[in-house]
């Protein structure tokens, strides 16, 4: 996938769901449930139980979505993201290796960053965006906001204290997405199997970006 058609997806859809999950078939379950309610993007930590296997499950089962993956922390794991196929790449931290290998592969790849230095040595090093982490233990909204004067040329995709009260702030203030896990599969309709519970909060927050430029 091309920067571009990458940047045109978050532009389109603005939210990725992050899965992280011991057991592969509630990742199966969580991914069917987020996807039927409108969100496209979709994010397998690769922590998460066979995060290979469910990633190539569900570029089958989910042909209209965007299977990606998360929380890849060194040369083997990017390695391996990128032979189970997964579309985009996101790291927690930023490694001018780990960036390298995903550009040449034609791979987009998020590192994350949170001062204004890491973020622009990330994005110099061929970032496709920049993944502001952990967002709320540094200000939130106001931080995303500030850096847009200086910054504004760079992508950034807040996660990591980002909720349903907050997500279509961060895309006012000028984030061209971002990324949200606890808030999106709260633990109590996970324990239930409220699948149903889990497409309508992802039809909510669809619905806080319909009709976003």
């Amino acid at each position: 996938m091309s920067n571009q058609s990458w940047l045109t997806l978050l532009q389109e859809y603005r939210t990725i769901a992050v899965i992280r999950t011991s057991d592969q078939s509630l990742g199966r379950q969580m991914a069917q449930a987020v996807a039927a309610g409108g969100i496209k993007l979709i994010e397998i930590t690769w922590n998460t139980d066979a995060a290979a296997d469910l990633i190539r499950h569900l570029r089958q089962a989910l042909p209209d979505c965007t299977i990606g993956t998360g929380t890849l922390l060194n040369l083997e794991q990017v390695h391996q993201a990128i032979e189970a196929g997964a579309e985009f790449l996101f790291t927690p931290h930023t490694n001018i290796t780990l960036i390298n290998t995903a550009v040449n592969a034609g791979v987009p790849i998020v590192p994350g960053a949170l001062s204004p230095s890491e973020i622009v040595t990330a994005w110099d090093a061929g970032a496709s965006c920049v993944k502001v982490f952990p967002i709320q233990a540094v200000g939130g909204v106001s931080y995303i906001k500030a850096l847009q004067g200086p910054l504004g040329h760079i992508p950034l995709i807040p996660t990591g204290g980002v909720t349903f009260a907050n997500a279509k702030d961060f895309i006012t203030v000028g984030a061209i997405a971002v990324g949200l896990a606890g808030d999106l599969f709260p633990t109590s309709l996970i324990a239930s199997g409220d699948w149903h519970g889990i497409t309508q909060r992802a039809k909510k927050l669809r619905s806080q970006f319909s009709g976003d430029p």
